[in-house]
């Protein structure tokens, strides 16, 4: 398996990963939800607020997962929130997300970020690190419709203190619909 950091001129192959993978385990409305989602993050947001990293074998794209820009109007702490994680149906339960995640969380660490977030299932996303914290310790877009799966984790050797003023996340997550 191989990690890929590079995403343009491979955008269709992506799309159709995160498409495939959530009509396959939501249904067809949130398969295309979630593809218009990656393909809105992946054509309007601008590459300094944005990482994406695929899993590949074989020349096919397996996993995805993309990190985007959360702001916080009064906090000098560079954030990024991940959202969406896809792993190819018929791969899943491989250790490829987790594999996937730790590569991504690396090249975060690395690239001198402070603070991940995600919104998700704390067990799953306990096994890389992520811990639960409160909409009061880091304040969400939009009210959150299941608080219990908002997560962070420190990416630098500092502890995790609450992230101060309101957030604001890219344009294509910008909609209360993924919140």
């Amino acid at each position: 398996m191989e990690f890929i950091t590079e995403y343009k001129g491979r955008e269709p192959g992506i799309i159709d990963l995160f498409t495939t993978t959530f009509t396959a385990s939501e249904g067809e409305e949130e398969g295309a939800l979630i593809g218009e989602l990656v393909r809105n993050l992946l054509r309007g947001t601008g590459e300094k607020d944005l990482f994406v990293f695929t899993a590949e074998e074989d020349g096919m794209i397996i996993g995805g997962i993309v990190f985007s820009r959360l702001s916080y109007e009064k906090d000098e702490r560079t954030v990024f929130v991940l959202a969406p994680v896809a792993v190819a149906p018929e791969q899943q339960g491989r250790g490829i997300g987790q594999k996937l995640l730790n590569h991504g969380l690396a090249a975060l660490r690395s690239a001198g970020i402070d603070i991940a977030v995600t919104y998700g299932d704390p067990n799953y996303y306990a096994k890389v690190g992520f811990i639960p914290i409160s909409e009061a310790g880091a304040p969400a877009p939009f009210p959150l419709n299941h608080p219990e799966g908002w997560l962070a984790q420190s990416l630098t050797n500092r502890a995790m203190a609450p992230l101060k003023g309101p957030s604001r996340c890219v344009d294509a997550l910008n909609d209360p619909a993924f919140w």
